[in-house]
This record gives C-alpha cells, sequence and structure tokens, in this order.
C-alpha cells in the first residue's frame, strides 16, 4: 500500500538499471518519488524506467558515466532545468572484480575505485549545491560491509567502499557546518541478491549462492526500504551514519 512517504521529492539513484539501484527506484517511485534513473546499460535502464511507468510511478533513465565529472555537472544541471531541485541523491553505483592484493593490479584498482569512490566524491561534491539552494536534502552513499571486514578476494572494492565510509562522515559534517541541511549517510549491506553475488558464487564455484551468507541472503528490497527511510522526511534527525544491513556482521 502506498503512504507516500517521499511525495513530490526528486530522487537521482546511480546504478539504478538492476539490482539494489533498481529496487531503490522502484520503492521511492511507489512511495511518490519522481525518481531519475541513471547507469551505463542503457536498454536495462530504459526498460526498467518503463516498467516503473507503465505501474503508475515517475520515472526516467538517463545515461550517465558516474565516474566522470562532465556527466556528473550535466546531470545536476539536467535535474535543476528540468525540476528545478533535487532532494535525495544516492551513490549506488558499482562494480566487483575478484582480486586479492596481490592479483589486483593498478588498472584495475583504479577502475573500480573511479566508480565507487570518485563517483561518489563527484555526486555529492555536484549536488550539494542545488540540494541546499532548494531547502536541503538527503544523500545516501551505497557502502558495503566489506568497509568493515577483511575480505582479500574484494580487495579494490574494500578500499572504494571504505572510501565512502569515511567521505560520508566527512562530508556530513561539512554540511552541517555550512547550515545546508543536507543529511549523509552510508548504507553497508552484506550479503544480498543482486547479479554481484551471482557474479561472486560462479566465480568462486559455489553451488548455492546462499552458501555466502550463514543465515542466507538478504533482498533487494531489504536494502531499499532503508534508503526509503532515508530519502522520508522520518529520518530528519539521522546523519553521518553509518548502517549496517547484514544481520551478519559478527561472522566472518
Amino acid at each position: 500500500m502506498k503512504l507516500g512517504r517521499v511525495d513530490g521529492k526528486v530522487a537521482l539513484i546511480t546504478g539504478a538499471a538492476q539490482g539494489l539501484g533498481l529496487a531503490d527506484a522502484q520503492v521511492l517511485a511507489t512511495e511518490g518519488a519522481r525518481v531519475v534513473m541513471t547507469d551505463i546499460q542503457d536498454d536495462a535502464g530504459e526498460s526498467a524506467a518503463a516498467e516503473i511507468r507503465d505501474a503508475g510511478g515517475d520515472a526516467i533513465f538517463v545515461h550517465q558515466d558516474a565516474s566522470s565529472e562532465e556527466a556528473w555537472i550535466e546531470m545536476i544541471k539536467d535535474i535543476k532545468d528540468r525540476y528545478g531541485r533535487l532532494d535525495v541523491l544516492v551513490n549506488n553505483a558499482g562494480f566487483v572484480k575478484i582480486e586479492s592484493p596481490e592479483d589486483c593490479t593498478l588498472e584495475s584498482f583504479r577502475a573500480q575505485n573511479a566508480v565507487m569512490s570518485e563517483g561518489v566524491f563527484l555526486g555529492c561534491k555536484h549536488a550539494m549545491g542545488l540540494m541546499a539552494e532548494t531547502g536541503g536534502g538527503s544523500i545516501i552513499n551505497m557502502s558495503s560491509t566489506a568497509a568493515m571486514l577483511g575480505y582479500p578476494i574484494f580487495f579494490a572494492y574494500s578500499a572504494a567502499k571504505g572510501a565512502v565510509r569515511a567521505m560520508t562522515k566527512s562530508i556530513a559534517v561539512h554540511c552541517q557546518m555550512n547550515g545546508y541541511n543536507i543529511r549523509v549517510n552510508s548504507l553497508h549491506p552484506g550479503a544480498i541478491d543482486t547479479p554481484m553475488i551471482d557474479q561472486t558464487s560462479e566465480v568462486l564455484g559455489l553451488e548455492n549462492k546462499s552458501d555466502l551468507s550463514p543465515v542466507g541472503l538478504g533482498t533487494p528490497e531489504d536494502v531499499a526500504n532503508v534508503v526509503l527511510f532515508l530519502a522520508s522526511d522520518e529520518s530528519k534527525y539521522v546523519s553521518g551514519s553509518e548502517i549496517v544491513i547484514d544481520n551478519t556482521l559478527c561472522i566472518q
């Protein structure tokens, strides 16, 4: 049942063609947000946005490389021209390569950090101005339990997600010190049933992907429901927090 928890809010979600980003877009649109979905997977993104519209939601898809500063500048300008405001930013775009510290090349390390570390920095940097101009908002940065635990096979991914965790706190304090009325929080999902988990289980040769977690996999909706809370005014007193969505953080 729709409760309209984010009615009229404009939300930008990166990496929204599949997985967590898609679930975020679906949930926010269902609750009344006007959703801008971005990704480099154009066909999947266009199809996903169309399905949300067919279900009665307000969603568009725009191609965006989250690692490009020029793309971010153009994206924020387009949102200002189209909607006049930005209320919610979900920095979700990401990918993983399964490599140990010894196997990881500098090229691979830079590629993963370009999207998941630099991309989050650029999103926050260029969204803050528009959000502050129009009364504030909520920035939700997708990190991971990999930022908290030692996962050698996710070396570069862990480094990028660790940067997200630290940046989030600094940006939250920056916004508070400057009176921007912008909340900034990081989410730390664990083993969530997404294409990334499919990739990981295949590379590791697991017959059952649920073996990646001792209590089974979470769903993208488990994460999207927390995104909804942070996007809504219900979280108006929550900033600089790191929220774990895992159920097994103590188990390595």
